[in-house]
């Protein structure tokens, strides 16, 4: 039944593997450890070798999870200490030098909600390439960033990852940062997880719709993933609350209800939320010395 799970999430694919072999059984090319800062825990999977792969059925490399636990419970300053937390979490995954150029690729369709997590963040995006050339006696001291939404196949009849493909060998960026929403294997961390990973990502898989993988192998430049799970599919959520309850059923029988997309129902107001803190955690990520309410007026 754990084959059957689906997750984007490698720290849920750690725990179901630790699930199925019981949980005192180490996973032999896998590093992990769980942590708390302040209000927020923090989850980093690290997979070292093809052993590791097998196992989780992802690719080799880092994975830092991010639960936003203060930042639902509304708690005092909860935004900007989350910022701080996801922007400290990318600087450290981040390999730049000082100057540095970036593309922010939000992937994903406007039109579909669940979807719409890239887009919506490019909106909170600093974009600042243009500005540097055009006025470097004002804006010299930002980073280059540049950033599109690729839309999606079918449409633009363009794959994802042949738009960022071309742009990148265009801008010759040093860094591509993908910003995709993510599927879960249980609703409670649906609009509340953030997983940022150094392996790259191949938009639409956690829906079992592939496209073309956006890598250090596919673009030549360093890959960034950065994901919030928005959606979990009919089947997996069933098969884990039947888990939770003790029960045991063949998804076989689910027919075509499995397949459904299941997404909470104020994901508009999640997506938005969730959005604008991935935006804002890039800015200050990648230029030096900024504020909340310098985002805030930039962007205004």
């Amino acid at each position: 039944m754990i084959s059957k799970i689906r997750t984007d999430l490698a720290v849920e694919a750690q725990e179901l593997w630790r699930e199925s072999m019981g949980q005192t059984t180490e996973l032999e090319g896998v590093r992990a450890r769980h942590d708390r800062q302040g209000s927020f825990g923090l989850s980093l999977v690290e997979i070292l070798d093809e052993r590791g792969e097998q196992a989780l059925g992802k690719p080799r490399g880092k994975y830092v999870t991010v639960e936003l636990d203060g930042l639902l419970r509304r708690e005092e300053n909860a935004f900007a200490q989350a910022c701080e937390l996801l922007s400290s979490q990318l600087r450290d995954i981040f390999s730049l030098s000082p100057d540095g150029g970036v593309l922010i690729a939000g992937l994903g369709n406007r039109a579909i909600t669940p979807d719409a997590v890239g887009p919506e963040t490019v909106d909170c995006v600093m974009v600042t390439r243009h500005l540097r050339e055009q006025l470097p006696e004002y804006f010299g001291s930002f980073r280059p960033v540049s950033a599109l939404c690729s839309g999606v196949l079918g449409t633009t009849g363009i794959e994802s990852g042949s738009v960022v493909s071309a742009l990148t060998e265009k801008l010759r960026p040093e860094l591509v940062v993908a910003v995709d929403a993510l599927a879960a294997r249980c609703t409670d961390r649906l609009c509340r997880t953030v997983q940022i990973s150094d392996t790259g990502i191949v938009p639409g898989s956690g829906v079992g719709n592939s496209r073309q993988a956006l890598s250090r192998e596919t673009l030549g430049v360093p890959v960034i993933a950065l994901g919030v799970p928005t959606v979990v599919d009919a089947a997996t959520l069933t098969l884990d609350l039947a888990a939770r309850s003790g029960s045991e059923l063949d998804p076989e029988s689910f027919g075509e209800d499995g397949q459904m997309i299941v997404t909470p129902r104020d994901i508009d107001k999640n997506v938005r939320d969730i959005s604008k803190l991935l935006g804002y955690s890039l800015n200050l990520a990648l230029h030096d010395g900024l504020s909340i309410s310098d985002v805030d007026m930039f962007l205004s």
